[in-house]
């Protein structure tokens, strides 16, 4: 697996995560994440990676831990906007974006601008 292909991969992860976060996956955020990604040409992939661990109810601790870990390594991208379109669409898929919905939309933005911030102030610092 390529590691643009391992980027959507991490991007159902984060879905499934914000889907979970009141411990049900709701009928109204799987029709929401097929709407918005109906016309991406990395669909399949995002929602393969949902409906696996969807499946096999994984851990929303290990899954936002891995797609952070995973992101850092990959680097700044254009598609993490998407990927925050998207995780916004899934939370207000059933009427208003909740309060856990809305933490871990914010500390994963905050966490990775931040990582990146730092990064490139080191890199600032060896010039």
């Amino acid at each position: 697996m390529g590691k643009l292909e391992r980027l959507y991969d991490v991007f159902g992860d984060l879905l499934y995560v914000i889907a979970m976060t009141d411990g049900i996956i709701k009928k109204e955020e799987v029709e929401a994440l097929e709407r918005v990604l109906a016309n991406h040409p990395w669909a399949k992939e995002i929602e393969w990676a949902f409906n696996y661990d969807m499946e096999k109810h994984t851990s929303v601790d290990y899954l936002y831990n891995k797609v952070l870990d995973f992101c850092y390594e990959y680097g700044p991208n254009p598609e993490y906007q998407f990927l925050l379109e998207v995780l916004g669409e899934v939370a207000k898929s059933s009427g208003t974006v909740n309060e856990k919905e809305m933490t871990v939309i914010n500390k994963f933005t905050t966490e990775l601008t931040n990582r990146f911030k730092k990064d490139l102030d080191e890199l600032e610092k060896r010039d």
